[in-house]
């Protein structure tokens, strides 16, 4: 009776299934295992031991040209890239016969009925939209069988050649159009930050005046005041005379005789003398008191 054993390593990269006489037992992590040989001698029978390894690193598939309808009948071509991992062997090797076939066919049938559901125009402007509807759906159906998903994105779209040709074109001119509306925007911009300076330039211009007038109205008024107060000191100044003369008339008589030195020293002065009242004038006056 050999007591001969074998065994297997399970890498960090894989699972390992053990199965004893068919049945499985347990899921082996990464490490070295030991498995006894398989022994029959007569009543003496021990298990047989079979371990299947798994892959459990992240892994892709591209489905490939699948030809499918849309909603208004336009015929597209489209393939699509899925990201997975398996994240529980035993289902994945149990729940269906090829994780992988199985993985494959539910990404086609989601895509299908994804864009049988769309139309052309929302495939244009929304591609993002099949992905996500093919992630989602996709995406719970694979949990089923031990796998998960973790992206499932439109790679390419094919149209039918005179389609591909009015696309070219929409594109083309969409570009235009978004060019000229970029440079409609800058232009309106531009205009806006001149209007606005404008209007700055302006109202600071206004303050300006306001201001210079103001200061220039100040100045009058002060002036004005400064002139005022002066009239009015030469008028009390006047009015203290006129009352100094008529208290103290000599005082006047010595301003008469004061214009009078001051007449003298000219020599085209005339001095005219009546009886009722004196006169000083210069040369060429003619009046008189007297008729």
């Amino acid at each position: 009776m050999s007591r001969a054993k074998r065994e297997v390593i399970v890498k960090d990269t894989h699972r390992g299934i053990w199965y004893e006489d068919g049945v499985l037992k347990r899921i082996l992590e990464a490490g070295r295992y030991v498995i006894p040989r398989h022994i029959n001698v007569g009543l003496y029978r021990t298990p047989r031991i079979e371990v299947i390894l798994v892959d459990v690193r992240e892994r892709e598939i591209t489905i490939k040209g699948q030809e499918i309808l849309t909603a208004d009948k336009v015929a597209i071509r489209v393939s699509i890239i899925v990201q997975f991992r398996v994240v529980d062997p035993s289902s994945a090797l149990h729940k269906v016969v090829n994780y992988e076939e199985r993985l494959y066919s539910d990404v086609q049938l989601a895509a299908r009925r994804s864009l049988a559901s769309m139309l052309l125009e929302q495939i244009l402007t929304n591609r993002t939209q099949l992905s996500e509807d093919i992630l989602r759906e996709v995406k719970e159906a694979a949990s089923g069988y031990g796998v998960e998903i973790h992206r499932a994105d439109v790679k390419d779209l094919i149209f039918p050649g005179n389609l591909q040709e009015i696309m070219n074109r929409v594109l083309a001119t969409e570009r235009l159009s978004e060019a000229q509306l970029v440079e409609a925007r800058t232009k309106a911009e531009v205009q806006a930050i001149d209007a606005k300076a404008k209007a700055e330039a302006k109202r600071l211009e206004a303050e300006a005046q306001a201001e210079a007038q103001k200061l220039a109205a100040e100045n009058d008024a002060e002036v004005r005041q400064i002139k005022t107060r002066s009239e009015i000191e030469s008028l009390r100044e006047r009015e203290q005379a006129a009352q100094a003369y008529a208290s103290h008339p000599a005082l006047l008589r010595l301003q008469e005789l004061e214009t009078l030195r001051a007449l003298a020293r000219s020599a085209t002065a005339r001095l005219y003398i009546n009886f009722g009242k004196v006169r000083l004038g210069t040369d060429g006056d003619q009046n008189s008191d007297n008729a």
